[in-house]
């Protein structure tokens, strides 16, 4: 368990992280969520012990990291931190091997990992022959090939297409199911209400909102409603009791603005489009994202 108290970062006059608590706890996936700038990266680097809070404490299982604790974290920078002339079984061995892991131990662990991400004809090319995609994939093995029960993982998803943005994310759940302590960090609210138990927001490195994802979005109401459409839906927008509307390619999320106006919106799309699906629900982490800080800008 990780437990981070009223922790503070400033660079100069610039305020990084301020007075954040939060605890993430063994067998669940905590997410630190927020702007490019919200201060989640230096949040992060403060729990691995790469940087050293101004104030605040942090504690892994009730007391303060030891020497010893450093092999029990997996970490996962958002910066590329591999390599580039090494090949890819040596970097991943050397790594391992750096947490304490014997190499008879991390080897059959290592060929698993490439094997499921598809990169076991590529053990032995060198970083520099990778695809950003593929780095990141060996950057992520090299975060878990050692077997650590804290991960923490920045932006894991850069790079990555969509087939293997869900691997991770299974293997993130896996890991969870294990016991294991899973944190990380994103801007990306899909990938967040996907597989966390709890999240925290922060912008300006303080705490915007945290708890779980039933509790945050029982925080905002069930006022909004997904369409699944066919047709031209823009006259939606000057409704008179619709707030806001987030368009995707084939749906939108409509915020309303008093209760049971679910009930005129559906009469006024009939006739207009065709409509496959029409649900009253909680708006979504991502409403809820650019309701409360906008859109983001760069990362602390």
């Amino acid at each position: 368990m990780i437990e981070v108290h009223a922790v503070s970062k400033s660079y100069g006059a610039l305020a990084a992280v301020d007075r954040l608590s939060f605890v993430a706890r063994e067998g669940e996936i905590f997410g630190l969520i927020g702007p490019n700038g919200a201060g989640k990266t230096t949040t992060i680097k403060m729990i691995v012990n790469i940087l050293a809070p101004d104030s605040g404490e942090i504690l892994f299982s009730g007391r303060p990291m030891r020497e010893e604790d450093k092999s029990r974290i997996g970490y996962l920078p958002e910066e590329r931190g591999l390599y580039r002339k090494v090949r890819v079984n040596d970097m991943l061995l050397y790594l391992a091997d750096l947490k304490g892991r014997p190499r008879h131990e991390s080897q059959p662990v290592i060929e698993q990992w490439l094997s499921r991400f598809g990169l076991a004809q590529w053990k032995h090319r060198r970083i520099d022959e990778l695809s950003k995609g593929m780095a990141q994939k060996v950057q992520f093995i090299a975060a878990v090939a050692h077997g650590p029960e804290l991960l923490f993982f920045d932006e894991p998803f850069a790079g990555l297409d969509p087939v293997s943005a869900d691997l991770f994310l299974e293997s993130m759940r896996s890991f969870a199911r294990e016991g294991r302590t899973v944190l990380f960090s994103t801007h990306i609210m899909d990938h967040a209400e996907r597989i966390c138990n709890r999240i925290l927001l922060i912008d300006r490195g303080r705490e915007v909102v945290s708890g779980t994802l039933a509790e945050v979005k029982e925080r905002y109401g069930r006022n909004s409603v997904v369409v699944e459409f066919d047709g031209d839906i823009e006259f939606v927008k000057s409704l008179p009791y619709v707030s806001g509307v987030m368009s995707y390619p084939r749906w939108v999320e409509v915020e309303l603005n008093r209760r049971g106006a679910h009930t005129e919106l559906f009469q006024a799309l009939a006739g207009r489009v065709s409509v496959t699906r029409f649900e009253l629900v909680a708006p979504s982490l991502h409403k809820i994202f650019v309701d409360l800080v906008g859109p983001p800008e760069g990362d602390v």
